[in-house]
């Protein structure tokens, strides 16, 4: 028998279908008009991959379903049938990049249309609901599928960036917004399988948003529009959006960011009491970012911190 979900509190899940459906399908769109406008085969800051690569590992592709594959792995997880390990996602970028790295334009784009499509039909609010809660393996160790497919929308925010290296206009205030939700939550659930008690938020000029970890689970909001997060957090990350996703992706070094100002921290012993994330959950993102940030903290001997009191 599958194991029963240990979370009795499930992030942005707890906020209904709808609310999820319209950021995740938003979500979709935007990336799509970001993707439509870009030279494939323009390289992209990220080595060795061109616009093609980047648009080709988020399509849906008949040897390969980044969002009914989710579905399809909470049917077996409640049947109970997981696998032993979770799949390694460099592994599975290499092979669908390559399957199709001579794939048209049509063919690319038709493939990111189908998995927005997927999701639309998924999240239907008459749509049977009875996989959302169940734990899924993915690349970060088990999560509720519901809240897999609305992380996935943070790997759209952080690759649309990314293709802004290839000539492609700059994403819509929407979709990074949408971005920083999913990371917000995903965060939340990492902490809260990790046993983290915590509370932090993120602040930028496209909107802000909190998590609370608990024992029981964890709980995400708008910082200063949702009761749990009126008061003053513990943990405050302020910074533009596109800093605060970069941050978190690698794509800039944090430490950098916050001697420059780029990025503003409040509460860092709360922040660096997150690290064992990373210890556990190697996959996740950002999480070579928060590595380096706790080890580079150590060894400054505090002098981070004195530079974001000043």
């Amino acid at each position: 028998m599958p194991s029963a979900n240990p979370f009795a509190e499930l992030g942005a899940i707890a906020h209904g279908r709808a609310e999820i459906r319209e950021r995740v399908v938003g979500a979709w769109d935007d990336f799509l008009r970001v993707a439509e406008r870009v030279d494939l085969n323009a390289k992209s800051r990220l080595p060795g991959w061109r616009a093609q690569e980047i648009c080709v590992h988020l399509g849906a592709w008949d040897d390969y379903q980044p969002v009914n594959g989710v579905i399809v792995a909470a049917r077996e997880a409640k049947n109970g049938r997981r696998p032993e390990h979770p799949p390694d996602p460099d592994e599975g970028n290499a092979w669908i990049v390559e399957a199709h790295r001579e794939a048209s334009r049509d063919d690319v784009i038709g493939a990111l249309t189908r998995a927005r499509d997927q999701a639309a039909a998924y999240l239907k609010s008459d749509e049977p609901q009875e996989f959302d809660h169940v734990l899924v393996v993915s690349t970060v160790g088990p999560l509720p599928a519901l809240t897999i497919l609305h992380a996935q929308i943070y790997e759209l925010a952080v690759h649309s960036l990314d293709l802004v290296s290839c000539g492609a206009p700059a994403p819509a205030g929407s979709l990074l917004d949408a971005g920083l939700a999913a990371l917000t939550d995903a965060v939340g659930a990492l902490a809260a399988r990790v046993g983290i008690e915590s509370t932090a938020g993120i602040r930028s000029e496209v909107g802000s948003w909190a998590f609370r970890s608990l024992g029981t689970g964890w709980q995400i909001g708008r910082w200063g529009q949702h009761e749990l997060f009126n008061g003053k957090l513990p943990v405050r990350i302020e910074s533009s959006a596109v800093t605060l996703l970069e941050a978190s992706a690698g794509r800039v070094n944090p430490l950098k960011a916050v001697a420059t100002r780029r990025l503003k921290v409040h509460g860092l012993p709360g922040l660096l009491g997150l690290a064992p994330i990373v210890e556990t959950v190697p996959g996740i993102p950002g999480g070579p970012a928060l590595r380096m940030a706790a080890k580079g903290l150590a060894g400054a001997g505090g002098a981070l911190n004195r530079l974001t009191r000043r």
